[in-house]
């Protein structure tokens, strides 16, 4: 059994914390600490694992406290025979197995298609440009030769007895007929060669459906193996636990590597050795991936697209603290308000507008305040951690005009941020030009993709040591705290950042001022709430 002995005096937590937002317990951070003394030695063993994610989960053995520990993924490609680590909840690598036996064929058709596409096109460019080059020198050679014939017959016709006359007529037809079959050669050339391209073009799209069917029923091979266990003793496959999580959502995929994840792997092992789990945390070890934001030895919450519909279902039966994101207070401040538009200062751990969870949301709250209101209402977003200005517009023209202004930038936003301390040293102005894309393995994450992503551009100044102003000139999802937390950015995480940097009591970052023009009225306005913080 991986069960590491906790000798500590800690008082371990009522209740499990929620693994998608939590602070470290201090039995955690303990394990952790023990872990990470052993992690320069193991990851020695494996130097092309740059970075990897690793949990701890504390857990009761009767009178005994200790934890086990886990890491997402593979080490090295594979899952290595060790005590230091809870095994996979389903090993797929085994080399003659179902899974690796397939993987290699897909592989084999990876790398037809693969030549196919590197050979096929030039090729068949070259094939075609010596036909017609071919086609071409045959049939104006012969028109040289109708040529030099036409030629020499006006000459004879004008003195061309009758038997004479009648043989250059057979031959100015017989010329023309040879034309007609030197193309109809070259036509039937041509034509074996395009159907010869159709074959192949035929062979390429049969390979591809089936690769694509041969990787969809691998999926579906692995996720229903993939099995599951609750705090309940229940057990459901991955394929079945996601089918069923989302009413809205019937039969939803699982993503690749769903179900490896050190939640999981940690949760499966604890409940078949009959452990009693109390507290996990998962903290990043090494280099950030590229174009992803890891920091080293920070904690981090469970992933959102692979784990949330797996461990909702798999912490059933324990208790679990409430995470504590919706406020005590759902009441908005009203900072501007007449017949056409309302501005409300929206505060940390509300919605902008309803999610699937039935929680408040400034949009809920505006339509009953508002209950003859017309159109969508709320103009633009915050994300719920994020507090600060918001315009509702309370018809359906005021909606669209303020829209506008909004796409083509007419609409100026300030941000306060407060950063972590740090010995980066920063410009004090500037400006960060960070292309995004999600993360689709992790959403609501975003990561940096310079090939892929959409531009995304704020303008910054520092106003004190961790103090900063943020300007937005797009509107990209969690810009500014991706800007701030990537190296190639301010390198500082905003201070209480559950996805970029560390947690804390709440997001630092705060939509202090907006300046537009009033649809109605056209004025400018200006509309400011400070931070509070």
């Amino acid at each position: 059994m991986l069960f590491h002995i906790l000798n500590t005096t800690i008082a371990p937590p009522a209740r499990m914390n929620d693994p998608f937002s939590y602070q470290p317990h201090a039995l955690c951070i303990a394990a952790a600490g023990e872990l990470q003394r052993s992690l320069p030695e193991i990851m020695s063993r494996y130097p092309e694992e740059r970075g990897k994610m690793f949990g701890v989960l504390v857990v009761r053995r009767g009178d005994d406290l200790g934890y086990l520990q886990a890491y997402s993924g593979q080490l090295g490609s594979s899952y290595p025979l060790t005590d230091d680590f809870v095994p996979p909840v389903y090993d797929y690598l085994a080399p003659t197995g179902h899974f690796k036996q397939t993987e290699r064929e897909i592989s084999a058709i990876n790398h037809s298609l693969k030549a196919m596409d590197a050979d096929n096109g030039r090729l068949v460019r070259e094939r075609c440009q010596v036909i017609e080059a071919c086609r071409d020198r045959r049939v104006e050679a012969w028109r040289k030769t109708m040529e030099q014939s036409k030629r020499r017959r006006d000459l004879l016709r004008p003195t061309a007895d009758e038997e004479t006359a009648r043989r250059l007529v057979r031959e100015s037809q017989y010329q023309k007929a040879q034309l007609r079959r030197i193309r109809e050669r070259w036509t039937v050339v041509i034509g074996a060669v395009n159907r010869r391209q159709e074959r192949e073009r035929e062979e390429r799209q049969r390979l591809i459906a089936k690769r694509r069917e041969m990787s969809d029923s691998l999926q579906h091979w692995l996720f229903d193996r993939f099995v599951m266990r609750n705090g309940r003793g229940e057990e459901a496959s991955i394929a079945d636990i996601f089918a069923h999580y989302d009413p809205q959502r019937p039969y939803l995929t699982p993503p690749g590597g769903t179900g490896e994840c050190c939640e999981p792997k940690l949760l499966q092992y604890a409940y078949r050795m009959g452990l009693r789990p109390l507290c996990m945390a998962m903290f990043w070890w090494g280099e950030s991936p590229e174009g992803e934001i890891r920091h080293h030895l920070h904690y981090y919450p469970a992933c959102q697209s692979k784990c949330r519909p797996v461990l909702s279902y798999m912490l059933q039966g324990i208790e679990v603290e409430d995470s504590g994101d919706a406020p005590d207070d759902h009441r908005l401040d009203i900072v501007y308000e007449d017949e056409w538009l309302v501005v409300v200062n929206k505060p940390a751990g509300m919605l902008s507008v309803p999610g699937r969870q039935e929680r408040e949301s400034v949009a809920s709250i505006m339509r009953r305040r508002h209950p003859y209101a017309t159109g969508p209402m709320v103009v633009h977003r915050l994300d719920m951690d994020t507090s600060g200005l918001m315009i509702v517009a309370l018809t359906t023209e005021v909606y669209h005009r303020l829209q506008r202004q909004f796409a083509s930038r007419e609409i100026d936003k300030t941000y306060v941020a407060r950063l972590e301390p740090s010995g980066t040293a920063v410009a004090a102005e500037g400006e960060i030009r960070l292309a995004l894309a999600p993360d689709a393995d992790d959403r609501p994450r975003q990561r940096v993709d310079d090939a892929e992503g959409k531009d995304a551009h704020t303008r910054y100044r520092m106003t004190g040591d961790d103090r900063v102003e943020l300007h937005p000139l797009t509107g990209r999802t969690h810009q500014l705290r991706v800007h701030c937390a990537h190296g190639r950015g301010l390198g500082r995480p905003i201070l209480g950042d559950p996805l970029y940097g560390h947690g804390g009591d709440r997001l630092y970052l705060h939509a202090q001022s907006l300046s537009f023009i009033h649809p109605v009225t056209g004025k400018p306005m200006t509309v400011c709430s400070p931070p509070p913080f």
